[in-house]
């Protein structure tokens, strides 16, 4: 439920409130519940006519079970953006790796400029 609250919880908490407010003063307690509870429905029937009316027209056509965020399941979503046909960019080789990787195919395609520092982050270490 709420709050890690289940029903065997509840009922206990219902049962030691039994004891503590009384025979004498348990049926008020449950009017101003049941109170209460109508006040909650009328408030939240109030909500929704709200809702509707600055809606409007396309209050109804909303499928709200598809904005359930509880249908979703993370692993369901991870593998199928993995899965996902993406587009493969070609890859570009230089005109001198181009004939290195012709006469050794052990070799990568690409060239690395070696006269450039290696990037180095000093917060990463």
């Amino acid at each position: 439920m709420f709050f890690g609250l289940d029903w065997d919880k509840l009922l206990l908490i219902g049962i030691v409130a039994v004891i503590l407010v009384g025979p004498e003063r348990l049926p008020h307690y449950a009017e101003a519940l049941g109170r209460f509870t109508v006040r909650v429905r009328e408030w939240l029937g109030g909500a929704k006519t709200r809702v509707k009316e600055e809606m409007g027209e396309d209050f109804d056509d909303i499928e709200w079970r598809k904005l359930d965020p509880r249908q979703y399941d993370p692993r369901r979503i991870i593998r199928d953006a993995l899965l996902e046909d993406a587009p493969v960019p070609p890859v570009q080789v230089a005109a001198a790796g181009a004939s290195i990787a012709a006469t050794s195919p052990s070799m990568p395609t690409t060239m690395v400029d070696r006269t450039l520092p290696v990037p180095f982050d000093s917060e990463a270490t």
